[in-house]
């Protein structure tokens, strides 16, 4: 298997897998409220569903691998922010800062399809 195949697919399943424990995890859902974003909590984990299921797709659609990686990259940015905002430790940012850098790659490498 091709290394972006590879972490384009790892990347894709993480946010669906994500996004369903955003509805359903108790863990999860007191994490949004943490954040303060409890009220938004179904809306992110909607849209990091189909931001997963955006990246599957842009495996047909080259464009629409492009718009995903793009948008999961500023996705996984803004919630370094906010955990910078809230002042955690660095390793609490270390996940959406690596999900942010394997979009930013997958973003790149889709640009060579137009």
């Amino acid at each position: 298997m091709e290394i972006d195949l590879a972490i384009l697919l790892f990347s894709a399943l993480s946010f669906v897998g994500y996004g369903i424990n955003s509805f359903f995890s108790k863990r999860m859902i007191s994490e949004y409220e943490r954040w303060g974003y409890a009220s938004q909590r179904i809306l992110l984990g909607s849209c990091q569903i189909l931001g997963g299921l955006g990246l599957l797709l842009g495996l047909v659609l080259p464009f629409m691998l492009s718009l995903a990686s793009f948008l999961l990259m500023c996705m996984m940015l803004t919630a370094v922010s906010v955990r910078f905002k809230l002042k955690e430790p660095v390793y609490k940012m270390l996940p959406a800062l690596s999900y942010a850098l394997l979009n930013l790659i997958i973003f790149y490498n889709s640009l060579d399809a137009f």
